[in-house]
């Protein structure tokens, strides 16, 4: 069976529970309102791309999402939010509840990781 993008995307918010899928809804539309910016199910949870991967929402115990940014480390993280936990290349948020979400710092994460994006691929 053949599923598209938008069909997996619903599978995935299907799997978790009420409150991931809100933060996760909001987190996605978030992303999807800066320009040039793909969401597609991979590893079973949905990444960001604006020309490669920039990050993914990858849903944790304790009813949590963790929104990982793949060179979170080369981050400035002025915000004190984002933590590697052991990993070398990607740090990320831990989120419990929509209430947590400060959009804004993360709008400006997100903006910060879309340029450093852009710096990997000139880089290449």
């Amino acid at each position: 069976m053949v599923v598209d993008h938008m069909q997996a995307y619903d599978l995935f918010l299907e799997r978790i529970s009420d409150n991931q899928r809100e933060i996760v809804e909001c987190l996605d539309n978030l992303f999807l309102t800066f320009p040039e910016i793909g969401r597609k199910i991979r590893f079973k949870i949905p990444f960001y791309d604006y020309k490669s991967w920039v990050c993914y929402l990858n849903p944790k115990k304790k009813d949590a999402i963790e929104l990982c940014f793949i060179y979170g480390k080369q981050l400035s993280n002025i915000q004190g939010l984002l933590e590697d936990h052991g990993r070398k290349q990607v740090s990320g948020i831990t989120i419990y509840k929509v209430q947590d979400l400060n959009l804004d710092f993360i709008a400006e994460i997100f903006s910060e990781a879309l340029i450093l994006n852009d710096e990997m691929k000139s880089l290449k």
